[in-house]
């Protein structure tokens, strides 16, 4: 029989807010969340793109000394986004063996990677940190948090590019039917805003190149559109069997009610034009959510702010929703976070369950002049959602052709 999963706990850290109420309270009002970095090798390196979406509170101001020296930059955000969700859910008395965690990164501990080797360049072997494989290490994000909060159950971690995150809240939801946990913390986290990868990004023309405007450079549908915007951060929900929560009286935000993971087997970077892919994992969600494309009243969108990744998007919506296309508000969250990697699965993820919790769709900010060939209602300012059960699809497509889409369900 398959069971109802619930999310009973959500938190985050992202450009927008330390907190998962705090970005969702700036998302509403409209604010952006990606500046100008300063830091001195921006400069030194000569970057052409010298702004990204950097996380509004550090890890540093939250955790420790003694934790955060021992954690990169990304099981930081994650750590801090998992005992606030843990915290959300009222930190539940659950015996460890039956509490697992799904978590991800698209890239994991490149901070630390980085500076080992500049160490071992510039000072030698044995001036390299000791800890330096734990930190870097890709898994390392979901360890910590195993270890933070008692998850025995399973630790796992999968590492799908930008697909990451969603990628994880359907494992998530798979591992909860199939009984080897009663609760799950899953979600994602990313911190590479460094001039490698900058760089790196620049030089694909992936990103933005509006140094003079960073708040307006991520640009969802625009016509104007010009490249993402590179942002850092993590998201975490708590999940749930829907008879575990209420046994424990837990509140419930809302349900996931399926997912799906395909790919495109078409370019390495590059979408698929044609969305086939991605529409099939819109599809198989909606199926295993006991749907059809026209229950559907609102999609998060991936709506990375590229040219040919936010058509394909489109075409890919198209194929799904048909006559039904305009019925639907699209949100681009995007556009007031940047572009999380893998970690922006799970934060668009709570957008989404908040917008259905709180029967709000989130605008998409800089949309100024939509592009004629995407043909979406895309919300601009804040909206609300029509009374009664309502359905979601959060999308999230990734680098090697990886889709990955959870659809979300009103509980109250």
């Amino acid at each position: 029989m398959t069971k109802k999963i619930v999310v009973t706990g959500i938190g985050a850290t992202s450009p927008l807010g330390g907190t998962a109420p705090e970005s969702w309270k700036a998302l509403l009002a409209g604010e952006s969340g990606i500046s100008t970095i300063e830091h001195d090798w921006v400069e030194k390196y000569d970057l052409p793109v010298k702004f990204a979406g950097q996380a509004k509170v550090q890890g540093h101001e939250v955790l420790e000394r003694v934790e955060w020296k021992r954690l990169d930059p990304s099981s930081q955000f994650a750590v801090i986004s998992a005992r606030e969700a843990w915290a959300d859910a009222g930190s539940p008395d659950v015996d460890p063996l039956r509490v697992g965690v799904d978590y991800s990164t698209g890239i994991g501990g490149l901070w630390t990677l980085l500076d080992a080797w500049d160490t071992l360049k510039e000072k030698g072997p044995r001036r390299v940190l000791p800890m330096t494989i734990p930190m870097l290490m890709p898994n390392a994000a979901a360890a910590a948090i195993s270890m933070t909060i008692p998850s025995r159950a399973f630790a796992r971690t999968d590492v799908s590019a930008c697909a990451s995150s969603t990628e994880a809240l359907v494992n998530a939801y798979d591992h909860l039917q199939a009984g080897i946990a009663d609760v799950v913390i899953a979600g994602g986290t990313e911190a590479v805003i460094h001039p490698m990868p900058i760089a790196s990004f620049a030089a694909m023309q992936a990103l933005s190149k509006r140094n003079d405007s960073p708040a307006t450079a991520s640009r969802p549908f625009d016509s104007t559109r010009d490249g993402f915007v590179l942002g850092e951060g993590a998201g975490t929900l708590v999940l749930e069997t829907e008879e575990h929560a209420l046994a424990r009286g837990a509140r419930i935000y809302g349900e996931l009610a399926g997912g799906s993971v395909t790919s495109d087997s078409y370019h390495i970077t590059a979408p698929d034009p044609e969305g086939s892919a991605a529409a099939r994992a819109m599809l198989a969600a909606l199926a295993q959510a006991g749907a059809v494309p026209s229950d559907v009243d609102h999609v998060n969108a991936h709506a990375t702010s590229t040219p040919v990744g936010d058509i394909a998007e489109y075409n890919s919506l198209l194929r799904v929703f048909g006559d039904h296309l305009p019925n639907i508000a699209v949100s681009a969250t995007k556009a007031a976070t940047g572009h999380l990697l893998g970690g922006t699965g799970a934060l668009e993820a709570i957008f989404t369950i908040l917008a259905l919790h709180e029967r709000m769709a989130p605008p998409t900010i800089n949309l100024t002049d939509q592009d004629p060939a995407i043909k979406l209602d895309v919300v601009t300012t804040a909206r609300p959602l029509r009374d009664g059960p309502l359905l979601a699809l959060s999308n999230s497509f990734g680098f090697g052709g990886h889709n990955a889409v959870a659809a979300f369900r009103s509980y109250n």
